[in-house]
C-alpha cells in the first residue's frame, strides 16, 4: 500500500455551496491558483451542469492551472457526464466525478427504487464517463449510513466497470471515528478488486468529527481525501485541509506523506476566507487567530522556556510569520505589495496598486495598525466598482434621548439620489432611508456584526441577508464604522438582485 497521500480540494464546489460564500470567475481562478501553489493534487472545479457560470468557471480553471487534476462534479445521468466532459476540455488532466446515493435512506426516498438497480445505474455512469476520460472517480453517497456489505457490492462493481477512485462519502456527518475506519477496512478486506483504485473519504463535521473520521480512514486504508480550506462546505461544513495536512506532518511516525507545502496553508487560508467573506472562528485549529496564542500565565510561562512545552507546531510551519512588517499610514507600497503577497494576492497592475494603496492610506489614518484581514478586505473592496448602486454618502446623528436621524445618498447607474429618515437606532434609520430610494418589497432576515477584535478603531465587518421576491440574498460589508458597514452590506444584497 502506497504511503502518499492525494489530497483532493473540494473548496470551489463543495466548499462554495455555502449561502454567501458564492465566487465569480476571476475570484475561482484565484483560489485554484493558489491551491496550485500550496500541492493539491485534485481540484474539484465545479458541478458543470448545474449553471452556465460553474459550467464557464471549469474551463477557465482547466486552462489557468497546469499539473493538479481538474475534476468536474456529475449525478449518474448521461447528460450531466456530457457537460461535465465539455467543461474539461482544456483540463491538462481531468477527472469526471459521478455518482448516486447508495443508502436505503437514498433509494427509497430519493430515488424510489431498489438496490440491484442502483448498482446498474452505478455501473452505467461510469462506464458512460469512462468513454471521455480515462480517471472516473465514483462516489457513494451517504455511503456512512449505507450497510458495509452492499457497499462493497457497489464499489466492486463500479471498480470492474472502470472507476480508478471510490468516494465513501459520511454526506451526514453520522459516522462515529472508528465507525468510519472500519467501513473502509471492510471495503479493503472484502472487495476482491480493491487494488485497483484508490479509496477516498469525503466526511461532513455535524458532529464535529469530520477530521478524525477522515483521519480513521486514512489509517484504515483510504489514500485520498476531499478537504475544503477552513473546513467550509455545506451544513456544520467538511474536513479541513489544513487539519490534515498538519496532523500528519506532526505524526511523521505514520509514514503518510502529502504534496501539501504547508507554509502556504495561511495565506491560502486568509485568501478563500476573504473572497467568500466567510470569517474565520479565532479558536479554529492551525489557521484561527487565537491557534498560536497563549493567554495563561503558565502556558505564557513555559512557552518562554522552551516552545515545545505548548507548541506542538512551528507557527511558520503553517505561514505564519513572527517577523511580519507592521503596516501603518507610514509604511509605502513596497510594503503594502509584499503583504499582499505573502497573503497569497499578487498584484501585477500599478494602477490597480496605486488604487489599494490610497485606500489602504484612508483607513490608516483611522486605526494604529492595519491586519491581515484589514489588507485583504482592502485588496478585495474593487470587486464593488462595477456595481449599479453605490453608496455616495452617509450622515446619521443619533444618541441617548433622541431619535436616530439618516441622510443617504446614492449613486444608481450615474444617477444621483437623496433621501432621510428616522429609525430605531442608527442602523434603522439608515436603511429606511435606503428603502426611500430603493422601492423593493424588501425583507432583513439576518443581520450580523464579526470581527471588531482589537479596539474601538478596528474594522466592523457587517453579513446581511435579505429576502426580496422569495429569494434569499446575501451581502457584506467592512468599515471602520459600522452604520456605514452595515448600509454598505445591505447595497451589496440589493445588487446582487434578479430583477
Amino acid at each position: 500500500m502506497s504511503d502518499r497521500l492525494f489530497i483532493f480540494d473540494t473548496t470551489l464546489r463543495d466548499g462554495e455551496q455555502v449561502p454567501g460564500c458564492q465566487l465569480n470567475t476571476v475570484e475561482k481562478i484565484q483560489v485554484a491558483k493558489q491551491l496550485e501553489q500550496l500541492g493539491v493534487d485534485v481540484i474539484e472545479a465545479g458541478f458543470p451542469i448545474s449553471s452556465p457560470g460553474d459550467f464557464n468557471s471549469v474551463i477557465e480553471i482547466s486552462k489557468a492551472v497546469t499539473w493538479p487534476t481538474i475534476c468536474a462534479l456529475t449525478r449518474a445521468v448521461e447528460k450531466d457526464i456530457d457537460v461535465a466532459a465539455e467543461s474539461l476540455k482544456y483540463a491538462k488532466h481531468k477527472r469526471i466525478h459521478t455518482g448516486i446515493g447508495t443508502s436505503d435512506s437514498h433509494i427509497k426516498y430519493k430515488f424510489n427504487s431498489n438496490r440491484e438497480e442502483i448498482i446498474e445505474r452505478a455501473v452505467a455512469a461510469v462506464k458512460y464517463a469512462k468513454k471521455y476520460v480515462e480517471d472516473v472517480e465514483f462516489y457513494a453517497e451517504d455511503a456512512g449510513r449505507t450497510d458495509n456489505e452492499y457497499l462493497a457490492r457497489v464499489v466492486e462493481a463500479v471498480i470492474k466497470a472502470g472507476a480508478t477512485v471510490v468516494n465513501i462519502p459520511d454526506t451526514t456527518g453520522y459516522c462515529l471515528p472508528e465507525d468510519y475506519g472500519n467501513k473502509i477496512k471492510y471495503l479493503v478486506e472484502h472487495v476482491d478488486n480493491i487494488d485497483k483504485a484508490v479509496i477516498s473519504t469525503h466526511c461532513h463535521n455535524d458532529l464535529g468529527m469530520a477530521t478524525a473520521n477522515t483521519f480513521s480512514g486514512v489509517v484504515n486504508g483510504a489514500r485520498q481525501v476531499e478537504v475544503t480550506v477552513n473546513g467550509i462546505g455545506e451544513r456544520a461544513g467538511n474536513t479541513s485541509l489544513e487539519e490534515i495536512a498538519m496532523i500528519l506532518k506532526c505524526h511523521k511516525n505514520l509514514g503518510i506523506e502529502t504534496n501539501i507545502n504547508t507554509t502556504k496553508i495561511y495565506p491560502t487560508s486568509r485568501m478563500v476566507s476573504s473572497l467568500m467573506n466567510m470569517p474565520v472562528q479565532p479558536n479554529k485549529a492551525i489557521v484561527g487567530r487565537n491557534a498560536f496564542a497563549h493567554s495563561s500565565g503558565i502556558h505564557q510561562d513555559g512557552v518562554l522556556k522552551n516552545a515545545d512545552t505548548y507548541e506542538i507546531m512551528n507557527p511558520k510551519d503553517v505561514g505564519l510569520d513572527d517577523n511580519s512588517i507592521v503596516l501603518t499610514a507610514r509604511s509605502g507600497r513596497a510594503a503594502l505589495k509584499y503583504r499582499l503577497g505573502v497573503l497569497g494576492v499578487k498584484i501585477d497592475n500599478e494602477e490597480k496598486l496605486d488604487k489599494i494603496y490610497q485606500n489602504f492610506l484612508k483607513l490608516a489614518d483611522k486605526k494604529k495598525e492595519i491586519n491581515d484581514d484589514d489588507i485583504l478586505m482592502l485588496a478585495g473592496a474593487d470587486r464593488a466598482e462595477a456595481h449599479a448602486v453605490k453608496l455616495d454618502f452617509l450622515q446619521v446623528t443619533t444618541g441617548m434621548g433622541v431619535k436616530s436621524v439618516a441622510s443617504i445618498g446614492l449613486d444608481i447607474s450615474g444617477q444621483k439620489f437623496e433621501e432621510a429618515s428616522t429609525g430605531n437606532g442608527p442602523v434603522d434609520a439608515a436603511i429606511k432611508a435606503l428603502k426611500k430610494i430603493i422601492q423593493k418589497q424588501m425583507v432583513l432576515k439576518e443581520f450580523t456584526i464579526q470581527a471588531i477584535s482589537k479596539g474601538s478603531d478596528d474594522i466592523g465587518k457587517v453579513h446581511m441577508q435579505v429576502e426580496y421576491n422569495g429569494i434569499m440574498y446575501y451581502g457584506f460589508g467592512a468599515n471602520t464604522d459600522i452604520v456605514t458597514a452595515s448600509v454598505e452590506a445591505y447595497i451589496d444584497c440589493i445588487n446582487k438582485f434578479k430583477n
